[in-house]
């Protein structure tokens, strides 16, 4: 009884869709195949930072975790920072964990800065890990638009005025032409949901 119903638990479990994993250490990648397998749906690997663009270009990317350095001997974070610069640049959607050594808080944090959206320090904790992937990727989820925002609230107002125009646009603190035309911009295949009385 206690194993089906922790296997009814775990079924309905949402997996999380893709995650990029790029480290030059291949024992790395395979630790974090194991760990992640039953997090994530899909998990790609990359030992050379040179294929990222490539790749995300070709898959739908959910968020990447990514080492700072990939040159033997080199420990700046330089590659790293550069290769967080390219991903936000080109894909600014998608969240960048940065993977460093427990002595380059100063550098992950610098990487926070440029866009990161969190670090991990080697040799990580499995269920802090997780808990910061996934931290990332329901803040990700919750992250509303300015215009989402606005036709949300235009919206509450109106139901709240029964659709009426003017008594809305005075609680927003417009005109009645400005709330009809941000109406038509944010919605442009609908009119408004009602007229004044």
């Amino acid at each position: 009884m206690i194993f089906r119903q922790n296997k009814l638990i775990f079924a309905t479990m949402k997996k999380h869709e893709t995650i990029l994993i790029v480290d030059d250490n291949t024992s790395i990648l395979t630790a974090m195949r194991y760990l992640l397998d039953g997090i994530f749906e899909r998990i790609l690997t990359l030992e050379r930072p040179d294929g990222i663009m490539k790749l995300m270009a070709q898959e739908d990317i959910d968020i990447v975790l990514l080492d700072m350095n990939f040159t033997l001997g080199v420990n700046s974070g330089q590659e790293g920072l550069f290769w967080l610069r390219a991903i936000r640049k080109l894909h600014p959607q998608t969240p960048v964990v940065l993977l460093t050594a427990y002595a380059d808080v100063a550098l992950a944090v610098k990487g926070l800065k440029s866009g990161a959206a969190d670090f991990i320090t080697k040799p990580w904790d499995n269920d802090e890990l997780v808990r910061k992937l996934k931290d990332v990727l329901d803040m990700q989820n919750e992250i509303v638009t300015l215009d989402e925002m606005e036709k949300k609230h235009i919206r509450r107002t109106l139901d709240h005025c029964h659709g009426n125009l003017t008594q809305a646009a005075e609680l927003l603190g417009i005109t009645r032409q400005t709330l009809y035309n941000k109406i038509r911009s944010l919605t442009p295949d609908t009119s408004p949901k009602g007229e004044d009385s």
